[in-house]
């Protein structure tokens, strides 16, 4: 099933875009249009598309982009591997925007646990990337 929304996301450079998201974090490539500077990506379900502007009558947002593009949003990645998906954006030196930590959510009467960290994209995009820990009862 193909999920209901996917956010496509106005990029300076595709190409580094595309060596942070695929060559980085391990998206795939599900398709692209090279000539329109485009890509569809997929991360085992979480999918995005990437779009560098390159035709004023497509130009959109009409407004000025300025970075970060993208306030006020952070996108959130369920992985299985966060903790190697950290290790990996340190060794490639790009700086954390929220350092790995772990954090429970309360939900109704529950919380849930994860592991998450957040890095900005090329074009300072916040990326959440996240591993879910368990699920556990509110002491009330």
């Amino acid at each position: 099933m193909r999920p209901l929304i996917v956010p496509e996301l106005i990029c300076s450079d595709l190409d580094k875009s595309l060596a942070f998201y695929v060559g980085l974090l391990g998206f795939r490539i599900l398709y692209d249009r090279p000539e329109d500077r485009f890509a569809y990506l997929d991360r085992g379900g979480a999918e995005l598309m990437l779009e560098q502007p390159h035709a004023q009558d497509r130009l959109w947002p009409r407004a000025p982009l300025e970075r970060p593009y993208g306030r006020g949003m952070n996108l959130q990645v369920r992985v299985e591997d966060v903790e190697a998906l950290h290790a990996k954006v340190l060794a490639a030196g790009l700086p954390m925007f929220l350092p790995l930590e772990e954090r429970w959510y309360r939900r109704d009467d529950a919380e849930i646990g994860v592991r998450q960290f957040v890095v900005q994209d090329p074009d300072g995009y916040l990326i959440r990337l996240q591993q879910r820990l368990a699920t556990r009862s509110v002491q009330g």
